[in-house]
C-alpha cells in the first residue's frame, strides 16, 4: 500500500477522504471519543481491510457510525428506548445494541454473525462532515493495532497504522479521550462497557438502574475482550510508587512521572488516559505503575480500560 496520507479536516480534506472511503478503502478520523478507522460498513472488502489492518479477531464485532438517528433506524430495529436515549445522548458518546432488521444491507462481518449491531451517532463535527459527505454508515473500531493503547490524536494513529491504511483526517487531540459507552437494548437496558458517557447520566434518563453484563458472558458487543488498551509495557494497578524500571501514572496531588489529574478530576482523567500512556510507553519502561482511581463516575470507565490494559496477553 502507498504511504498513508494525512488529510486536513477541511473540505478538501474531507472530500478526498469520502472519495477514499467509496473506493473500498480505508481511513482514520476524529470522533469525540478516540480515532476510529473507518470503512464502508455495506462493504465486505472493507470492512474484511479493517480486521486486516488492525489485526483483529473477526469474532470481535465493530461499531457502525451514522449521522443522526434517521440514519440509525435504516439498519436496526428502532425502540421506544433508543428514541429515549438518542434524544437525550445523541449526537455523543453513546453507542447503542439493538437487533439488525432483516433488509440491513450491512456486511455480516460487522456484526461477527450476531443478530445485533452496535451503533453510534457521533459529536465531533469532522466526523458528522465525513459521514454525510461519504454518505454511507461507516464501520469503525479505534484506529489502532488490535489489543493496544487506543489513539487520541494523528500521531497515535501513524505510529501504529501507517502504511496499512490510506489516509487520516486530522482534527486534532479527541476531547473525550475515552470510548464510547455501549448499552444493550434487548429485554432489559444493560451496561455493555463502560465509556465517555457516566452509566449514572444513562439510567438517570431512564428513570432506572442498567443491568450490569457478567464478567463471564460472551462477546455481544466491542471493548469486551479480557486483555485490551494494552501497552507494550506491563501495567500494575492500585500502585502508591514506582518499583525499580517503572514510571508512575498517578491521579490526585501526588510525586509521579505523568499525571491523568493532579486536582483529581475524572473528566480530565479520562481525556488524558490513552495520551499518557502512549507517552510512557515511548519511553520503554519495564513497566507502568497505575495509582488508584476512584470507582465512580467516569472512573468505571477508567479503571475498565486499565484493568483490560494489565490483563494478562
Amino acid at each position: 500500500m502507498p504511504e498513508t496520507e494525512l488529510l486536513s479536516a477541511d473540505a478538501p480534506g474531507i472530500a478526498r477522504a469520502a472519495a477514499i472511503l467509496g473506493d473500498g478503502g480505508l481511513v482514520a478520523f476524529p470522533t469525540e471519543t478516540v480515532y476510529g478507522l473507518g470503512g464502508d460498513a455495506r462493504s465486505d472488502l472493507a470492512v474484511a481491510g479493517i480486521f486486516d489492518a488492525k489485526g483483529r479477531p473477526r469474532f470481535n464485532p465493530l461499531i457502525v457510525h451514522v449521522p443522526d438517528a434517521d440514519a440509525a433506524r435504516r439498519y436496526v430495529a428502532w425502540s421506544e428506548t433508543a428514541d429515549r436515549l438518542a434524544g437525550a445522548f445523541w449526537p455523543g458518546a453513546l453507542t447503542l445494541v439493538l437487533p439488525l432488521r432483516a433488509d440491513h444491507g450491512l456486511s455480516p462481518l460487522v456484526t461477527a454473525e450476531l443478530p445485533t449491531l452496535a451503533i453510534r451517532c457521533p459529536a465531533h463535527p469532522v466526523a458528522t462532515a465525513l459521514l454525510r459527505a461519504a454518505d454511507a454508515p461507516l464501520a469503525a473500531p479505534s484506529a489502532n493495532p488490535s489489543g493496544r493503547i487506543s489513539p487520541t490524536t494523528p500521531d497515535h494513529v501513524l505510529a501504529g497504522l501507517s502504511g496499512r491504511i490510506a489516509a487520516v483526517l486530522d482534527g486534532g487531540a479527541c476531547t473525550v479521550g475515552l470510548e464510547s459507552t455501549i448499552v444493550g437494548l434487548g429485554h432489559t437496558p444493560t451496561l455493555l462497557r463502560p465509556g465517555g458517557l457516566p452509566a449514572e447520566a444513562i439510567e438517570a434518563a431512564l428513570g432506572h438502574p442498567l443491568a450490569r453484563r457478567a464478567a463471564n458472558d460472551t462477546l455481544t458487543a466491542p471493548g469486551q475482550m479480557a486483555s485490551h488498551y494494552a501497552p507494550g509495557a506491563r501495567v500494575r494497578l492500585n500502585a502508591t510508587e514506582a518499583r525499580p524500571g517503572e514510571l508512575l501514572l498517578g491521579f490526585g496531588a501526588m510525586e509521579c512521572d505523568l499525571n491523568l489529574s493532579p486536582s483529581g478530576d475524572l473528566v480530565e482523567a479520562a481525556a488524558n488516559l490513552f495520551g499518557h500512556l502512549h507517552a510512557l510507553d515511548a519511553r520503554a519502561p519495564a513497566g507502568i505503575a497505575v495509582a488508584p482511581v476512584p470507582m465512580k463516575g467516569l472512573g468505571l470507565a477508567i479503571n475498565d480500560r486499565l484493568a483490560r490494559a494489565a490483563a494478562p496477553r
